[in-house]
Parts: C-alpha cells; structure tokens; sequence
C-alpha cells in the first residue's frame, strides 16, 4: 500500500485533474484559505474504512457527509457529522420537524453539489448559488481545530481550519447552517 503525504495547498500541477476539483482549489485560494492536501486515486475514499487511513494523514475531523432530501424530493440537504457517530434517519427528521429524510440521488447530487456518490463534500456548497441545499452541521463537527473533506472529488482530502470554513467559507458560499444534535440513538 502506498503512503499517504500530506502537502501545503494545491498541487503544482493540475493536469489529469478533474475541473471540478481544480475549481475548488481556485476558490479556496481566492479567498486566502490555507489548506492541506492528500492524494489518495489508489484509495477512493468511499467507506468510512479508508476515511480512517485518510483521517491519520490529515490529523483532522474526518466528516460523513450526506445528501439527504424529503420525501417530495423538493428540500434538500447536506449533512456534515462526525464519521464515527452512527446516522439514524429519524433522529435527523425528528429535529428537523420532516416527517421523512431519504437519501437523495446521485443526479441531484450532481445537479446541486457538483459531486458524485463518495464524494459529497461541504465544498460542493460553492456549486449552490442559487441555495437549494442547506447545510446542516453536527454541532460535535464545530468542536475540532480542523475538518477533512473532499475538493469535490473523492481521491483526495483536504485539512483546513475549522474557524476558516465558518468565517470565510460558509460566508463566501451564502450558506448558513443549521446545527443539529445528533446522538446516533
């Protein structure tokens, strides 16, 4: 198995790289975020297994990340958690006063987030303009220094400050959370 290394900001070279993910670099440094980078193609970071290999790399708040919709497929959601803690649908539905949350498909995942099925990601946020997903936030995800998440893209990881996310990018993207409270029971 390969070794992960963790690298300072985007890579020096971007070709072979997917516009979406080069986009997300470009939008980071416009806006003066510093950020960390693990490369990881061999690996994709699509169970919470690999995301353990990853989390050791980044030293960082390795987040579950799910699309989540209701049942008219009219709202829709992205919810950021911790990746150790179990997700119970009902629990979610329950805070948010929605009769019932499902898992949304991978073409309004696309359609919204610019993201594929392994690969969600708050980063996708920056591809919601016009804001029909809303961010809704683990208040457990606020508590670390740094969150681990995809640019877009699930064969690398990025590290950054967690303040960074809530005072710049959040911001920048016009997405407000919701912080919810989720106990896995």
């Amino acid at each position: 198995m390969e070794q992960l290394v963790l690298y300072e900001g985007r890579p020096a070279d971007c070709t072979g790289r997917l516009e979406k993910e080069v986009r997300t670099y470009d939008f980071l440094d416009k806006l003066g975020i510093h950020y960390w980078r693990t490369d990881h193609a061999w690996m994709k970071a699509d169970t919470m297994e690999d995301c353990h290999v990853i989390d050791a790399c980044l030293n960082a708040t390795v987040c579950k990340n799910l699309f989540l919709c209701n049942r008219q497929r009219t709202n829709f959601y992205l919810l950021m958690m911790p990746g150790n803690k179990p997700f119970k649908t009902k629990e979610l539905s329950h805070q948010l006063g929605i009769a019932r949350l499902s898992f949304a498909s991978p073409e309004d995942m696309e359609q919204y987030l610019d993201c594929t099925p392994g690969s969600s990601s708050i980063m996708g946020l920056m591809n919601d303009p016009e804001n029909h997903v809303q961010l809704l936030l683990d208040k457990d995800v606020k508590a670390g220094e740094f969150i681990g998440c995809h640019p877009c893209i699930n064969t690398s990881s990025l590290k950054l400050y967690t303040k960074d996310i809530f005072e710049k990018f959040l911001p920048a993207v016009h997405h407000e959370p919701i912080f919810v409270e989720l106990t896995g029971e």
